[in-house]
């Protein structure tokens, strides 16, 4: 294990309490306060989705050649813009439509990350993904029913 693994949990769950809190607040404030919560809850979920396909950008340029930075894109370069263009249409959706695309997504963005990083020195942090993941989900799926 990692000497920074407490770390990344820590931060790793942290960044699961706007998500959460957000969620709950859908369901407690007043009706025409939802839309400005829906707001907060879909943009929080559209930052993560981009952070989670920047990580693919800074992996690729640690790993790709440089003659293949000039010949080709490559999957992690490719990848790594989908889930900002994505979270950026889900976001100008209304909050009943945008909120599950952003579920999704982040399910998506899970997946693919398991599938790309199989190292077993990640399995931890995998592990940190998969709970995050469902959590967020969740998150964004209660938001949605609300409005």
């Amino acid at each position: 294990m990692s000497p920074h693994a407490s770390l990344i949990n820590r931060l790793g769950y942290a960044g699961l309490i706007p998500f959460v809190a957000l969620s709950a607040l859908m369901w407690l404030v007043a009706p025409e306060f939802q839309p400005f919560v829906a707001i907060g809850l879909s943009g929080y979920a559209a930052v993560i989705c981009s952070f989670l396909g920047g990580i693919h950008w800074g992996i690729a340029f640690l790993e790709d050649d440089p003659d293949h930075l000039v010949r080709g894109t490559g999957f992690h370069f490719v990848w790594g813009v989908v889930p900002a263009l994505v979270a950026w249409i889900a976001v100008v959706m209304p909050a009943f439509a945008g909120l599950p695309v952003l579920a999704l997504l982040l399910a998506v963005c899970y997946a693919v990350d398991r599938r790309t990083w199989n190292s077993p020195a990640l399995r931890p942090w995998l592990t940190l993904r998969f709970r995050a993941t469902v959590v967020a989900v969740l998150s964004c799926l209660l938001g949605a029913i609300v409005t």
